[in-house]
């Protein structure tokens, strides 16, 4: 592992070997199928009651 240190002594590393691992990118997808989900069961209680 080499050290990326910076003038000022601080060490700088990448984001994905900070997390050790990958961000895919998927929340987006979550949220808004969640999203989506929660309108229509509160669509479905406002018009079942």
């Amino acid at each position: 592992m080499s050290n990326n240190i910076d003038s000022e002594g601080h060490q700088h590393i990448d984001s994905d070997r900070a997390r050790a691992g990958a961000t895919p990118g998927m929340t987006r997808y979550i949220l808004g199928i969640s999203l989506g989900l929660v309108i229509i069961v509160f669509a479905l209680i406002y018009l079942l009651t």
